[in-house]
């Protein structure tokens, strides 16, 4: 009698599982990195794997495509379209448009430039906004919009620029970038409605700290600074306490981006000679690989952290290594 209900139970099991195969989810096969490339001739959005495999081409626009950002459902990139650099991005809107490269639509159409998009868990984007005919007096300044472009609203009002905004997972707080006049830069974090703003910690006084990334338990900042004269990738608590570097190689590393399980950084160098993306464990200790191999610029790297999107998809995602995870339960039956 026993073998025949637990044969029952494991057909019954067998059954159930089967329905759910649809909502299994490998997550090595969702994870995908946001970058820009020159290598067609003018500055794009392009997206990888995470492995730097099935790099494919997502904009097409006749000025330059920056600073890529993933909506938190991962199905959508916000990104900043522009004219030219000239200390600042000149004539610069933000747009989205589809991952798969489709519904191209601008957000923003001030007479200035808004640029460097970062998306909430929530579904607004931070963004800065420039004016570059009165630097003296409009630096740059953090905003916010919601994901359809309405609904603009100030969250800085310092008369040091202010760049770079990056949200906690949580949402309810971003990392920004200050100006000291040019003589130093620093990671400071407020509210998401813009008050609170705090300083975090520095070694140097005048050092110079930027590209601030939450890391996805938003326990720590990876940040880049010239701290030790070289322009290297550090990490810290999310209090601005424990500083540490991560990179000591002789050529510049910048832009770093966490991945979904927090165990590797996504970053820019150029060590081999031009800007190339690389990956390496979060801790510093072993350089993982260069993921794009071209004798172009790639820059500007974005995770997609699919975790966040886990949270609105009808099924759980396991973030390290290949495990499956689904939403449900069995019922155990008593003997």
């Amino acid at each position: 009698m026993h073998w025949r209900q637990n044969l029952t139970h494991l057909i019954l099991a067998s059954v159930v599982a089967l329905s759910l195969m649809p909502l299994m989810v490998v997550v090595d096969a969702q994870a995908q990195i946001a970058f820009v490339s020159n290598r067609d001739g003018n500055y794009e959005i392009y997206v990888m794997d995470a492995d730097g495999k099935n790099q494919r081409r997502i904009t097409h626009n006749r000025h330059q495509d920056r600073h890529p950002s993933w909506s938190p459902d991962g199905k959508r990139i916000a990104f900043t379209n522009l004219t030219e650099w000239h200390f600042l991005p000149l004539n610069a809107d933000i747009y989205v448009i589809d991952a798969d490269g489709k519904n191209q639509q601008r957000l923003t159409n001030g007479p200035f430039s808004e640029w460097d998009p970062s998306w909430s868990p929530d579904g607004k984007i931070a963004f800065t906004y420039s004016n570059e005919e009165n630097w003296a007096f409009d630096p740059g300044r953090i905003y916010v919009i919601d994901a359809d472009g309405g609904n603009q609203r100030r969250l800085t009002n310092d008369r040091l620029p202010e760049w770079q905004p990056s949200w906690s997972p949580d949402g309810t707080r971003i990392a920004f970038t200050s100006s000291g006049g040019g003589r130093f830069q620093r990671i400071y974090v407020m509210d998401a409605d813009g008050g609170n703003q705090e300083r975090l910690a520095s070694g140097d006084p005048f050092s110079f700290d930027s590209y601030p990334a939450w890391s996805p338990d938003g326990k720590r900042i990876v940040f880049v600074s010239q701290r030790d004269e070289n322009l290297d990738i550090y990490v810290m608590d999310a209090d601005g306490e424990n500083p540490r570097r991560l990179t000591r190689n002789p050529a510049h590393d910048w832009s770093p981006s966490w991945s979904p399980d927090g165990k590797r950084i996504v970053f820019v160098s150029q060590r081999d000679g031009n800007h190339e993306i690389y990956v390496m464990n979060a801790d510093g200790a072993r350089l993982v690989r260069r993921l794009t191999k071209d004798h172009n610029d790639d820059l500007d790297p974005a995770w997609f952290t699919p975790a966040l999107a886990a949270e609105i998809a009808p099924f759980a995602v396991a973030p390290a290594g290949k495990k499956l995870t689904m939403w449900g339960w069995f019922k155990q039956v008593d003997k």
